[in-house]
This record gives C-alpha cells, sequence and structure tokens, in this order.
C-alpha cells in the first residue's frame, strides 16, 4: 500500500508538470493549427530566467516574473516571425519554429554555458510536507501539484467564464466571423502564443530546480509533450490533461516495478537470441512507453482520446 500511494503521488507530480508544459502548447496548435517545435526551448528558457532572477529577487520574483518574461518573447517572436512566415504556409512555419529550438539552445549555451547550473529548491519549501507510512513526501512536491492544479483551475475560468475565454473561442473557430465583429484576431494570436509559452515557462521555472537546469532539458521533454497532445487528440485541453495524467503514472510505475519477464519465471535458454529481451526490465524500457502508446494511438484512433481533428 505504501509503495503504490507513493508511486501514485509522485505520478501525479509528473503528470501535472507535463500537462503545464503540453497545455500551452495545444492552446498554440488549437488557434493556429502548427505544432510549435520551439515549445521546450520555452521551457528551458523559464528555467534559465528563473536561475537568474532568483540570484537577484529570490524564488518568488521569479515564479512571478519569468513566465512573464517569457511570455513577452513568445509574443514578440510571433508578432515579427511566426506571423510573417505563416502567409507562405504551414511548412515554413514548422521550420521557423525548428530553427527557433536550436537558436534559443545555442543562446542558453553562450550566456549560461554547457554545465548545469546550481538552481535549487528555496530553503522555505526543501522539507518534508507529511510523511505516508516510513516514506517523507517531500514540499516541493506537494507545491508543484499545487501550482499546476492552480493553473489549470485558471485556464478552465478564463476559456469558460470570461469574455476574453469567448473571444479566443470564436477566433479558433470563425476567424472570419470573429473579425468582421470588430476583434482582432492577429492580436489574440500573438497572446495566446505568448500565453502558451509564459505555460511552458512557468512549467520550467517549478521544474528546472526539482530536476536539472541545463541545456539538454528542452530534448528531454521535447518529443514527450508531442506525445501528450497528439494521445490526447489535437488541440484538446481535456485530452492532453487525461494523456499527461497517463503517462505520468505509467512511467513513474514503470521506474518503480523493477521487474523482468525473467524475474517473473518466463524460461529462456542463456544462448537464445530472446534471452536479452526477457531480461530487460520495466524500468530499463519506460522511456519508450509514450512513444509505444502513441503508436497504438494512431492505429485504433489517429484523432486521439478526444480531438476533432485527424491530423
Amino acid at each position: 500500500m505504501e509503495f503504490a500511494l507513493i508511486t501514485f503521488l509522485n505520478g501525479l507530480g509528473y503528470g501535472f508538470l507535463l500537462f503545464l508544459l503540453s497545455s500551452g502548447l495545444t492552446l498554440i496548435y488549437s488557434m493556429m493549427g502548427v505544432p510549435n517545435f520551439a515549445h521546450a526551448s520555452f521551457y528551458m528558457l523559464g528555467a534559465y530566467v528563473a536561475y537568474a532572477l532568483a540570484g537577484v529577487l529570490g524564488f518568488w520574483w521569479a515564479l512571478l516574473l519569468a513566465p512573464l518574461a517569457v511570455g513577452i518573447v513568445g509574443a514578440l517572436v510571433e508578432h515579427y516571425g511566426l506571423r510573417i512566415v505563416h502567409r507562405y504556409g504551414h511548412v515554413p512555419e514548422l521550420l521557423f519554429t525548428f530553427g527557433l529550438s536550436y537558436l534559443v539552445v545555442e543562446l542558453v549555451q553562450l550566456v549560461w554555458g554547457r554545465s548545469p547550473v546550481p538552481y535549487r529548491i528555496p530553503p522555505e519549501l526543501d522539507g518534508t510536507l507529511f510523511t505516508l507510512y516510513s516514506t517523507a513526501f517531500p514540499i516541493y512536491r506537494g507545491f508543484m501539484l499545487l501550482v499546476a492544479a492552480l493553473m489549470l483551475l485558471a485556464l478552465w475560468l478564463l476559456l469558460r467564464h470570461t469574455r476574453i475565454g469567448l473571444v479566443i473561442q470564436a477566433a479558433l473557430t470563425h476567424p472570419q466571423m470573429a473579425e468582421a465583429l470588430g476583434h482582432n484576431v492577429p492580436r489574440v494570436f500573438m497572446l495566446v502564443f505568448g500565453g502558451g509559452c509564459a505555460l511552458a515557462a512557468l512549467a520550467g521555472v517549478i521544474g528546472g530546480n526539482a530536476f536539472v537546469t541545463e541545456p539538454g532539458m528542452a530534448a528531454a521533454v521535447g518529443s514527450i509533450i508531442f506525445v501528450v497532445v497528439v494521445v490526447g487528440g489535437l488541440g484538446s485541453l481535456a485530452g492532453a490533461f487525461i494523456t499527461s495524467l497517463l503517462i505520468g503514472m505509467m512511467q513513474t510505475f514503470a521506474v518503480a516495478l523493477d521487474v523482468s519477464l525473467a524475474s517473473l519465471g518466463v524460461p529462456v535458454s542463456a544462448g537464445s537470441a530472446l534471452a536479452p529481451l526477457v531480461h530487460l526490465t520495466l524500468a530499463q524500457v519506460a522511456p519508450v512507453l509514450p512513444y509505444l502508446l502513441l503508436v497504438v494511438m494512431l492505429i485504433v484512433r489517429p484523432k486521439g482520446l478526444l480531438g476533432r481533428r485527424e491530423g
């Protein structure tokens, strides 16, 4: 019971962090129809900007200002780059964001170097929140869960119960009609892109010190968040939320369960070609599981769990 509860809480925390990351990408895809390949780079940028700000102003100001700063950078990228490329079609947009991801990584390395930076959990959040049986649950994991849950609630209220949310949804489904009614649709696109980048940066601020802040952190999560967005259904926030939790639980339990077919008693001779496969542990194949889920989902249900689009 102790193992199951602690692993469940850890999986929940990882799943919520994935949703923080993928929600911004889902919003951007919903509005613009382009998977933003540079999205994970804004996650990394959020962690590095927070590290720089935390050293001067403290963690709490960094938590507020870093997503805001990265969101402004994202809005400027949309206004002065992506909007211009947009007129030439989706392929140039894809190539633009692809190049942007490399540009951000190189700039981060120029400024902060190639080694990990000492971005640490603040002392007031470093400790034990509660002890379950004999296992301590850290305060910071509880803080990550709280931030992600508050962000989810705020996003839902914004999109469902405010005028801004109505304008965003109108611009998504009927952009010409929304423009005819006097709404500035390009500005809405810019704000949504900047907001999506700010959400990615927020994930970087709270995930950068929980894991490691280094130039490879964008590549480490970039492919996973695309799996979340595709499996959940392109443009579906609810689908992204369910898939984030699913992948978080799946990978956390797989890492914790260190079993293999050989340990379960499957008989294979030592010289057999299948012997290495039988001795693979579940923890070793854990990184592959999200991509396996992606392949199965594309075969069984190409539009994803709650998606409306086929591609």
